[in-house]
């Protein structure tokens, strides 16, 4: 049985589309910042950092975008979410160890920064249709922070071309379609992207 505590567009956004990728049947637990969800005993007794997503798997607790996304490809290997070889699946932990350790905090040290790294990572696609070469999990991480700078920035077109066309492609995929129609319905209340400008952002 999997269970996933979720903040709408947030962190969490990545691990919902890949759970719908991979068609498994789960439990959703929507979270809210304005009411302080994550800040209850009972979640933070789940996870205490008191952040999402968490996954559940069997009431065993899992954590962190990259290993939820790492879990569920090699849980479900028939969604073809990493390319199964011991280079290629390094390739895809790369990707997730950049977009974790260089794009999520980059908001913290302001918009000229944010857009030097945006920067490197549309480089490093390139001209690529996805991040491996073929469709994976990086790309559900990589989309999910690109699709937040999108809506918080608003970049001008044509200033991430390769991120651009990236997420277009993954706007056009059935999973992330439905997971932004289901997150949509129950209503963002993100804090903003950088705290200079408001609250820091999860």
């Amino acid at each position: 049985m999997l269970t996933l505590y979720f903040a709408p567009g947030s962190s969490s956004f990545a691990a919902h589309i890949a759970l719908h990728e991979v068609g498994a049947a789960f439990e959703a637990r929507p979270l809210s910042f304005a009411k302080k969800d994550m800040r209850s005993p009972a979640y933070l007794a789940l996870n205490p950092e008191g952040k999402v997503p968490t996954l559940l798997v069997d009431g065993r607790t899992l954590t962190e975008v990259a290993g939820i996304l790492f879990y569920l490809a090699r849980t479900f290997p028939d969604a073809k979410l990493l390319p199964g070889d011991a280079e290629g699946d390094a390739q895809a932990v790369s990707w997730m160890s950049f977009i974790a350790s260089t794009l999520h905090p980059a908001r913290k040290l302001g918009v000229e920064h944010t857009t030097r790294v945006y920067g490197i990572a549309d480089i490093r696609l390139g001209q690529n249709e996805w991040a491996l070469g073929r469709y994976s999990i990086a790309d559900i991480h990589l989309f999910r922070l690109y699709w937040r700078l999108v809506h918080a920035l608003k970049p001008a077109r044509g200033t991430f071309p390769n991120l651009e066309a990236h997420h277009d492609r993954m706007m056009a995929r059935p999973a992330v379609r439905k997971t932004i129609q289901i997150e949509s319905a129950i209503g963002y209340e993100l804090p903003a992207w950088f705290p200079a400008l408001e609250n820091p952002s999860s």
